[in-house]
C-alpha cells in the first residue's frame, strides 16, 4: 500500500510504499479516507511524545476516518504499533472505532476529533463540569482552544474566559462564544491580578489549559490565598497541553493555600475506548451545536512537502 512513512525521527515522512496490515484477532482492518495532522501526531513521529514508539519504519497518525468492509463510514483510533492512520489501510481494536453521523464530512471529522476530544473529555470525563460553571481557557486562539470555547458554549458554560498573546485573534473568540478576554502579553504582576479577578470575581471553576509554562504557573500562584481567613474557591484546573513549556516552578503551598484541584487530561488518562466513546459524542454535536473547525485537505502523496508547513488550519490528509 502507499503510506507516510517515517524512516527517520529528525526527518518528515516520506510518500512510500508500506506493507499493508492485515487484521489480527479482535482488530478491524479500516480502508483511510482521511487522517488529520495533529501536533500529537507530530510529536509521536520525532519520538519525542510519551507514547512514541521506537521501531522505524513506521506509518504514522493516531486516528483517521475510513470505510470497513460492509461500507460503513468510521472513525477509528490508536491504530496497531506500525500501522498508523496515514496509509491506505490501519488496524485498529474493535472497540477503537464509532460511525460518522452522514452529515459530518471525512475531512471535518478527521480535523475536529483530536482537537475537540481534548476539551470534551477534560470537561466531563475529567472535571466532571456542570452546566452553569464557568470555564477559563489558557491559550484559547488555536485550533484547539477555538473548538474549546464551542465545546464549553454547548455544554452549557455559564460564562467563558479565554487568554491568549495575539491580540488580534483574541478579538475573534467573542464571536465563538467567549465573553472575556485576557491577554498574556502584560506584566507578570497585572496578569497575576487579571487571574485572581476572575478567580475571586467572574469565576473559574474549570481551567483548561493548553499552554503550560508561565502563564500556568502565574494563574496557580493566583490562586493561592496566602492563608487568608476564608477558604479560596475550588478551581479544577486540567492541564491539556505544554506548547508554553513542559516544567514550571511550582511551591507546595500554593495547593495548601487555595482551593486547587491538579489533574490532566491526555493518552493514559483515559482508556483508549473511553477516548473514542467522547469523540462519538462530539462528533453527534458537530451539526446540532454547529462546531466547526478550519480544515484544509491535502493529498497524502503531498505529506513530506506539507508536513512543518506553516499555517493556521488543520491539515488533513487524503486519500
Amino acid at each position: 500500500m502507499k503510506a507516510a512513512v517515517v524512516h527517520d525521527f529528525n526527518q518528515a515522512p516520506r510518500y512510500a510504499d508500506f506493507a499493508a496490515p492485515e487484521a489480527g484477532e479482535g482488530e478491524v482492518r479500516v480502508r483511510v479516507r482521511a487522517a488529520a495532522l495533529s501536533q500529537l501526531v507530530k510529536a509521536q513521529a520525532s519520538g519525542r511524545h510519551y507514547s512514541s514508539g521506537k521501531v522505524l519504519p513506521l506509518v504514522p497518525g493516531v486516528d483517521g476516518v475510513g470505510e470497513l468492509e460492509d461500507g460503513r463510514r468510521v472513525y477509528f483510533a490508536f491504530p496497531r504499533p506500525l500501522y498508523g492512520a496515514m496509509g491506505e489501510y490501519s488496524v485498529v481494536p474493535a472497540a477503537n472505532l464509532v460511525e460518522v453521523p452522514d452529515g459530518v464530512d471525512d475531512v471535518t471529522a478527521a480535523a475536529i476529533a483530536n482537537p475537540g476530544m481534548s476539551s470534551w473529555a477534560a470537561l466531563i470525563d475529567r472535571a466532571h463540569f456542570q452546566p452553569g460553571e464557568s470555564v477559563l481557557i489558557n491559550g484559547a486562539t488555536g485550533a484547539s482552544g477555538r473548538l474549546a470555547i464551542q465545546v464549553a458554549r454547548h455544554l452549557g458554560a455559564g460564562r467563558i474566559t479565554v487568554t491568549g498573546r495575539n491580540a488580534d485573534s483574541l478579538r475573534t473568540l467573542g464571536g465563538l462564544g467567549a465573553d472575556a478576554a485576557i491577554p498574556l502579553d502584560q506584566p507578570a504582576d497585572e496578569l497575576k491580578a487579571r487571574f485572581r479577578e476572575v478567580i475571586q470575581g467572574d469565576g473559574a471553576n474549570v481551567v483548561l489549559d493548553y499552554l503550560w509554562g508561565a502563564s500556568a504557573a502565574t494563574f496557580l500562584a493566583a490562586a493561592s490565598g496566602h492563608g487568608s481567613r476564608e477558604a479560596e474557591p475550588r478551581v479544577r484546573f486540567v492541564q491539556i497541553g505544554s506548547i508554553s513549556g513542559n516544567s514550571i516552578d511550582f511551591p507546595g503551598a500554593v495547593l495548601r493555600s487555595s482551593g486547587l484541584e491538579l489533574m490532566g487530561s491526555g493518552l493514559g488518562s483515559l482508556s483508549n475506548a473511553g477516548l473514542v466513546r467522547v469523540v462519538g459524542q462530539l462528533l453527534a454535536a458537530v451539526s446540532a451545536a454547529g462546531l466547526t473547525i478550519d480544515a484544509e485537505a491535502v493529498p497524502l502523496a503531498e505529506v513530506e512537502s506539507a508536513w512543518n508547513r506553516a499555517t493556521t488550519s488543520r491539515l488533513v490528509f487524503t486519500l
